[in-house]
């Protein structure tokens, strides 16, 4: 208890007799002198503090405050119940361990509650705010709340514990045998959710972008939990995939590194074709569509003689990974109708038949 007696209040105090000779009175004035200062420091400081900062741009300084108010006066009070617990003559025996240690059971309870209530309060903008505007990824900042609840209740409940005195050793060997138990009726569940925090640590994709799974499915990515992924196909399919899976198989981020996706058009023409003109065209279509971004700009390589036509490649970017399908096909469908329109011929396969007529002698 001597990290919560002060000399120079207790010396003070000496210059009161009256005190001394009425103990509870004496205890009540040293906790009714910390509500004192719990109330000057909320005035003066804290209130002072306040002001300062909503003069700054910085969000981080009105959180730290906000945050610190309410647990700092409660602590002040408390540590003064500690202190009036401490002075001469001792308490009985039953009062002098229970209100001490719960005193400081309350006080480890009030941070805790601080923080878990901080946490439930920030969303993702606030905390993007508190950092400065950094770019703070949805699936990461919940991560990061639901492990800090946890690791925020277990240190109270522990703390709590050491301030009675109670022998820990039994409970973390009973923890450890409960924990071989779940552990091992558990692997798949605790499989996938370290496979989701490896999701989460590796970054490989986020909700909105479309990959492409080494099983050949392909979608938008949905929701990244802790036990798993779901995505959902062009089919209008929802598919849940374990995230134990997921962090051991190839995946193709169609969205990544940017937000684009390329599309290439084989397309093939006549010999005899003007390719200067086709490739006019060909840039002008990709061009006045208004899902292909203007850069990368559109481009058209001629890639083989082939047997019967020459065939070209046309390469160009779109906005979204889900318009692939939808974009292809007004592309090719607007190809199609400025070759007709141009007199452009597209080679087919085609079989001519030859009819040999037989002399009227065999």
């Amino acid at each position: 208890m001597d990290m919560f007696t002060f000399a120079w209040l207790d010396g003070y105090l000496q210059g009161f007799p009256i005190l001394k000779e009425y103990d509870l009175l004496e205890r009540f004035v040293i906790v009714l002198i910390y509500a004192v200062l719990a109330k000057i420091i909320d005035l003066l400081i804290i209130r002072t503090l306040h002001r300062v900062a909503a003069r700054t741009k910085m969000h981080f300084d009105d959180f730290v405050i906000n945050f610190f108010h309410r647990p700092f006066l409660s602590t002040v009070l408390l540590i003064g119940v500690l202190h009036a617990c401490s002075v001469e003559p001792s308490l009985p025996n039953l009062y002098a361990i229970i209100i001490p240690g719960l005193s400081k059971s309350l006080i480890i309870l009030v941070w805790g509650v601080a923080f878990l209530r901080s946490l439930s309060r920030t969303d993702l903008e606030e905390g993007r705010r508190i950092l400065g505007g950094a770019q703070i990824d949805a699936d990461i900042f919940s991560l990061f709340k639901n492990v800090s609840r946890i690791l925020i209740l277990f240190s109270t409940i522990l703390w709590i514990l050491l301030v009675w005195n109670v022998n820990l050793s039994p409970l973390f060997a009973s923890a450890g045998i409960v924990g071989i138990a779940i552990a091992l009726a558990a692997k798949d569940t605790l499989a996938n959710f370290f496979g989701g925090i490896s999701v989460f640590m590796d970054r490989a994709y986020k909700v909105g972008e479309y990959i492409i799974l080494d099983s050949g499915e392909r979608g938008e990515v949905v929701e990244v939990g802790i036990r798993s992924t779901k995505m959902q196909t062009r089919d209008d399919v929802l598919i849940t995939i374990p995230n134990a899976l997921m962090a051991n198989t190839k995946i193709i981020n169609e969205s990544a590194p940017r937000p684009r996706f390329r599309i290439r058009l084989d397309i093939g023409v006549a010999y005899g074709t003007d390719l200067d003109m086709l490739e006019d065209l060909l840039l002008q279509i990709a061009g006045e569509n208004n899902q292909v971004v203007k850069q990368p700009a559109p481009r058209l390589r001629l890639r083989t003689f082939g047997d019967s036509a020459v065939n070209f490649q046309l390469l160009l970017w779109i906005k979204d990974p889900r318009e692939k399908g939808r974009q292809t096909h007004l592309l090719l469908k607007e190809i199609y109708r400025v070759f007709y329109e141009n007199n452009i011929s597209i080679p087919f396969p085609r079989h001519d038949l030859y009819i040999k007529e037989r002399k009227q002698d065999e």
